[in-house]
């Protein structure tokens, strides 16, 4: 498993138009995006009663890991269950498809079925969910413009209007209302692998912007 790097910064609109622009110049649009250049990600996170998750990531535990189930632009016929594991501040994540039925399946505590799927990150998240007690917790949706480069296995994506489910965990439902996650926030994410070419690294150069720590989960959990 590669672990990769990852930076974010909290970026405004300026700076976003100019950021936009460099990295046409240089990179590749994600060849999934719309003619907008880009889409709309919904996914469904999981915790157990102790907010397993939320405290690892908020007490900076070393080692953690989050699951969630994701889908783009309200299309149901690819749904993915991906791992996010964070180790010495780099990241991997693994993943498994899903089923709309399936996902739906999920989230109606109808889980037997998962043991016997054939699909290792299936079978993984059972146990999970027997084990630590993990179920779908909060819904997440946000509009992400992504671009790439193949030097260094570069991907740079600028997320923004950061939506939560509230209580609503039923994320198939289109008609689930989210609504804005506490502040408006426009976050610039750029991860590779072993190196991080110059040109992508003036592209995204911003100033007097704090890189830090941000996780839409976590606020994502501000009702609760």
């Amino acid at each position: 498993m590669i672990y990769r790097n990852e930076i974010k910064h909290f970026i405004d609109a300026g700076d976003r138009a100019a950021i936009i622009a460099n990295l046409r110049r240089v990179a590749k649009p994600d060849p999934h995006v719309g003619p907008k250049g880009n889409y709309l990600i919904r996914s469904l996170y999981f915790d157990n009663l102790a907010d397993k998750a939320l405290r690892e990531k908020r007490d900076g535990v070393n080692e953690r890991e989050k699951f969630r189930i994701r889908y783009y632009n309200g299309d149901t016929g690819f749904i993915q269950l991906e791992k996010k594991v964070k180790r010495n501040g780099l990241g991997y994540k693994v993943s498994a498809p899903l089923t709309a039925e399936e996902a739906q399946r999920i989230v109606d505590g109808d889980t037997t079925w998962m043991a016997t799927s054939g699909r290792g990150l299936v079978v993984e998240l059972y146990a999970k969910m027997k084990a630590q007690g993990l179920r779908p917790r909060t819904i997440v949706d946000y509009d992400r413009t992504p671009f790439v480069y193949g030097p260094g296995n570069v991907r740079v994506t600028i997320d923004e209007n950061i939506r939560t489910g509230l209580r609503c965990t039923d994320f198939l439902d289109p008609d689930c209302v989210t609504v804005p996650a506490g502040e408006r926030v426009i976050l610039l994410e750029v991860k590779w692998d072993a190196y991080l070419p110059t040109c992508i690294r003036h592209a995204v150069q911003v100033k007097n912007r704090r890189e830090g720590a941000f996780s839409k989960y976590e606020v994502c959990r501000i009702y609760g």
